[in-house]
């Protein structure tokens, strides 16, 4: 495992990502992480889509409300061989309760706080504060991640646009 600095920042002070950097073009290494009924998942149960992962601090930050919502309305008209995946370390419990109360079922959130394989297996996990840099990672049918967003400041929002016109072109 390494360490990144110089990545991210949070209201510019520097943050450290750890864990193994993945690029585009390398095979999306598989991770396990809970849902909101504690059952594992994993990134292989969605082979043969399209997935765009979304992974965010928290849902009850104001930047990952909004992420997330506006990522829940775009899964509403997207094809059948795609899913949109957030993670975060929120406990499973919160995520639901999150979910119910925006009534944002068209994603997936997903919870990453037992183990933090995810945030280790992508290198975006933020040592000082136990948490997951805000990253959009699209990996294709085949398995190969083919997008790749870290944003900077871990309280702006994506390039949605970008994100979105780049998930069209698969």
């Amino acid at each position: 495992m390494s360490d990144r600095t110089g990545v991210i920042t949070l209201q510019g002070n520097s943050l450290t990502l750890t864990g193994h950097e993945v690029k585009v073009g390398d095979s999306a290494p598989d991770f396990t992480v809970l849902n909101g009924e504690m059952n594992e998942v994993s990134l292989s149960a969605f082979k043969g889509k399209t997935v765009l992962i979304s992974s965010v601090p928290s849902l009850d930050t104001p930047t990952c409300h909004t992420e997330t919502l506006h990522f829940n309305e775009e899964a509403a008209n997207m094809a059948g061989d795609s899913v949109i995946l957030t993670i975060s370390m929120d406990l499973p419990f919160a995520q639901n309760r999150w979910c119910q109360t925006n009534s944002a079922n068209n994603i997936l959130t997903l919870s990453d706080y037992r183990n933090a394989t995810f945030g280790e297996t992508y290198g975006v996990l933020i040592k000082e504060l136990r948490l997951l840099a805000r990253t959009l990672f699209i990996v294709d049918k085949k398995g190969v991640i083919r997008y790749i967003q870290i944003v900077k400041e871990i309280a702006d929002e994506p390039d949605y646009n970008e994100v979105l016109n780049a998930l069209k072109h698969l």
